[in-house]
């Protein structure tokens, strides 16, 4: 099955981040695809290399740009969003990029599933 993932809430103000995190990966080792990860609304928060967690603490975006990384998943951060919170191109982390909503349609055009997360 080919998945299209969509997230709303950034990475420590909410679980959604984590549980999108989780399902990938889960997807992954049990054989689907994932078409692409658009992120929304304070789902943005997830793309910006600007983001220091403690030590003990995860680090959500390098989770994310490894993911990509080791899997050449699509990370799209919507670019309205981004911006209205201070995301660019000069502070995106490694494997995400920017652009528009569009993405998101196709995602749910082309996947078998368009699963959200968060509100």
């Amino acid at each position: 099955m080919k998945f299209g993932i969509m997230i709303n809430e950034g990475p420590y103000t909410h679980q959604a981040s984590d549980t999108a995190y989780q399902f990938v990966q889960a997807a992954i080792k049990k054989g689907h695809e994932i078409y692409r990860v658009f992120f929304y609304h304070d789902g943005v928060n997830n793309a910006t290399r600007l983001t220091e967690p403690p030590q003990d603490d995860r680090n959500v975006v390098a989770l994310w740009s490894k993911l990509a990384e080791e899997h050449g998943i699509d990370l799209v951060v919507c670019v309205a969003a981004a911006l209205r919170r201070g995301i660019n191109d000069d502070n995106l982390a490694s494997g995400f990029r920017i652009s528009g909503l569009g993405q998101l349609v196709e995602a749910g055009i082309q996947a078998d599933r368009l699963v959200v997360f968060g509100d």
